[in-house]
């Protein structure tokens, strides 16, 4: 080959390299960078295409903002699952494999379903097996991150029960709502110019639901608020569950009422009322009650994960063999149950962490589980025996202390996502993506 034809050749494969760079570089264009991670639009198109996929399962499908709006949605929603997965990296949180065949075993029985079923039904969406495994590591990760940053550190004091219960005579009348909601949230150090055009916002929104336009379609792409891609939507819950600003209106609405923005200092809320509902309060208050003990190991440089399970298997094959249960929490058991043979006495529903919960309601009478994993270790459970319990004053004040808890909870959650967003370092890159 002479050196014309040469430079010709090497010349046409650098232009054809230059284009599938082009192409290869276009499927993963760089839409937002969190800290020093990318989240490309490949990324961010398959998350787009799992939200439309699930909410046409729904039937939601025609509440879909347009695609722009919908992408700039769900790429927030993407930003604020990395900034939390980095936390969870930052303070060595992980989920093991363990603790994952659990989770997805759990999720096979909650939907009544064998392994291979739920395999089978996940391939069928278009997902493969290791990448619906990663994204319920995600989840798991998420949950334990809040538990653990949020929710473990929520109290609720007896004075706060009493004064709860003092002004809302009302919690346990058994009225439920369905809400739905549009925030339009007020950034920070508003200025007036912001105000203004946050006020315009609101206009915007309620002239819109005057002309009759589909609520749920605007939630969906005007609202700040992380539902908003499911309409706005809260779900059925009582009045004392709701948002302090959001119980005080949602009595004196009617189904299909929508209020005019009403503002808090997270922003301007427009609140519909969807439904409301009836509860039997009367048989509420007698629920099934628990007597358990258990063994605790807690996690620690000198103990494993791995040392742990091993352990509390050995203790099990013990148990089994006609050990007793109590003189073995005494002599391994890290809680401070151990004095009293582990004993947890009567438990309600929601008295311990969802883990353990779990796996308590899933035994019979004197059968000792597996091990168990919580934000506290390693557990061995056996459950003595159950009783239905009418609850009086006492089911009154379990349900002010869960009420006053979740409240807590959900401000304080959002508080700290704020807090870890204002800390990060996020940059938006989707408006280039013409360019």
């Amino acid at each position: 080959m002479n050196k014309f034809l040469l430079k010709a050749f090497l010349g046409a494969v650098l232009a054809c390299s230059t284009l599938a760079q082009a192409a290869i570089t276009e499927v993963d264009r760089i839409v937002a960078i969190v800290n020093s991670e990318a989240i490309t639009s490949s990324q961010l198109r398959d998350r787009v295409i799992r939200v439309r996929q699930n909410l046409k399962k729904q039937g939601q499908d025609g509440q879909l903002p347009p695609l722009e709006a919908l992408e700039r949605q769900i790429l927030e929603q993407l930003v604020m699952e990395r900034v939390q997965l980095q936390e969870a990296r930052e303070t060595s949180l992980k989920i093991d494999d363990s603790m994952l065949e659990r989770a997805i075993n759990l999720i096979a029985s909650n939907n009544h379903l064998t392994l291979d079923q739920l395999q089978a039904a996940v391939t069928r969406d278009g997902i493969s097996w290791n990448r619906y495994r990663e994204e319920v590591r995600t989840e798991l990760t998420l949950n334990r991150l809040r538990e653990i940053e949020v929710d473990n550190k929520v109290t609720v004091s007896e004075a706060e029960i009493d004064n709860f219960i003092r002004n809302h005579p009302e919690a346990l009348l058994g009225t439920e709502y369905r809400v739905a909601h549009i925030l339009l949230r007020i950034p920070e150090n508003m200025t007036e110019a912001q105000a203004k055009a946050l006020r315009a916002r609101a206009d915007k929104v309620l002239s819109r639901l005057r002309a009759g336009e589909n609520f749920a379609k605007i939630a969906a792409d005007s609202s700040d608020a992380a539902d908003k891609v499911q309409g706005g939507e809260l779900g059925w819950r009582d009045r004392e569950r709701l948002p302090g600003i959001y119980a005080d209106v949602v009595a004196d609405l009617k189904p299909g009422e929508v209020t005019p923005p009403l503002q808090s200092s997270t922003g301007l809320h427009i609140i519909k009322l969807l439904d409301k509902r009836e509860q039997n309060s009367a048989a509420a208050q007698t629920i099934e009650q628990t007597h358990a003990r258990h063994i605790l190991l807690k996690i620690s440089e000198l103990l494993s994960d791995a040392e742990a399970q091993a352990r509390l298997n050995a203790l099990r094959e013990r148990i089994a063999n006609n050990a007793d249960f109590a003189e073995l929490a005494k002599a391994s058991s890290a809680d401070l149950s151990a004095a009293r043979g582990g004993d947890l006495g009567w438990l309600n529903p929601g008295d311990t962490v969802p883990e353990f919960e779990k796996a308590m309601n899933s035994l019979a009478p004197n059968e000792v589980s597996g091990p168990v994993r919580t934000p506290f270790g390693w557990h061995l459970i056996q459950v003595l025996e159950r009783r239905k319990h009418n609850m009086g004053e006492e089911y009154r004040r379990n349900v002010a202390r869960n009420i006053l808890r979740q409240r807590k909870a959900e401000e304080a959650y959002e508080d700290w996502l704020r807090q870890l967003l204002d800390s990060a370092y996020v940059e938006y890159k989707l408006e280039n993506k013409d360019e």
